[in-house]
């Protein structure tokens, strides 16, 4: 098996590839929020007032594979999440309020995503789903058979319910994508390359999520583009030349071409742009190619298997060139 550590870097999410022990039966599937609910014990016990203490020894000791997949990078340390939640109370409250609510009633909408998925992708190894609270930066990563949820993250995205079970439909199919795709074993070492591939792994994701549940998966950030798409195309030209002569280290800095695409949900680079907007690129580029080829099927498959392709050949269908 490949070495798929590199995925991380490629998504900015803990990724891998499909390496299950067992996945699991799209109809026995279920949230996992037992996360969550120590998260939420530990919240009224102080008050919403959390120490690090607090959150170490009630909620991070305590977490299941869930929090081990989401502590690198989001939730980071006791330390930082006590920090988030005191900087932002408001945000976990209504997360708790509103959004876990939600969740822990989606285990239908669950398993009806993961049916489409079965089909789809011709009954792949499903992973678990947890939802529980990260350090307010993050609305999903995934892990080796696990995909989890930021409920603070989706609950500050989502506007009522109607959306915010909208984005948790397009996150179950999205994030288990990403444990389905095959990362390269190594970086690709020019950093246009590096640019595209990020795209083309994050749209490749929206792209199925697209289709299994009929709707885009952030709908705001779709129609902001859908007006612009001219714009969009010639400004991610201009950036893939920027990134040209970059090298993999250099590309991955802060304020490289790279960060007005992906890696930037709380922070978006220009002002009136959405964050993440490398998303939306990414999957018309699939889209584009996977219209106009006659073979379906093998589309799909190269979508999943990042590490055989050509992103410049797929994304030329799109750019024109």
């Amino acid at each position: 098996m490949k070495n798929l550590i590199a995925a991380a870097c490629l998504a900015a999410t803990c990724l891998s590839g499909n390496a299950f022990a067992q996945g699991v039966d799209a109809l026995s599937a279920k949230v996992n929020s037992e996360d969550a609910d120590r998260f939420v014990a530990v919240f009224e016990r102080t008050g919403g007032k959390p120490t690090a203490e607090d959150l170490l020894k009630g909620y991070l000791e305590l977490g299941s594979k869930g929090v081990q997949v989401f502590t690198p990078g989001r939730i980071v340390n006791a330390e930082n999440l006590a920090q988030k939640i005191a900087a932002n109370p408001d945000s976990y409250r209504r997360a708790i309020d509103v959004c876990l609510p939600i969740a822990k009633d989606m285990t239908a909408e669950l398993r009806s995503v993961y049916l489409g998925l079965n089909g789809l992708l011709n009954s792949p190894e499903l992973p678990e789903l947890f939802v529980l609270f990260g350090g307010g930066n993050s609305g999903g990563t995934a892990g080796p058979g696990a995909q989890v949820l930021g409920l603070e993250v989706i609950c500050r995205i989502g506007k009522d319910e109607e959306d915010i079970r909208g984005i948790f439909r397009s996150f179950f199919a999205h994030e288990t994508v990403h444990t389905l795709q095959n990362f390269p074993s190594q970086f690709p070492e020019r950093g246009e390359d590096y640019l595209i591939l990020a795209v083309l792994a994050e749209g490749g994701a929206d792209f199925v999520a697209s289709l299994v549940t009929g709707q885009p998966p952030e709908k705001a950030r779709d129609e902001w583009a859908v007006e612009r798409e001219d714009y969009i195309k010639a400004e991610f030209l201009k950036d893939l030349e920027k990134a040209k002569g970059m090298t993999t280290e250099e590309i991955q800095k802060a304020g490289s071409p790279l960060y007005r695409w992906v890696r930037n949900s709380t922070s978006a680079p220009d002002e009136g742009w959405p964050g993440e907007l490398g998303y939306w690129v990414g999957r018309q580029i699939w889209t584009d190619y996977f219209n106009q080829a006659e073979d379906k099927a093998a589309v799909l498959k190269q979508l999943l298997d990042l590490d055989n392709i050509d992103p410049a050949h797929i994304s030329s269908v799109y750019f024109g060139k």
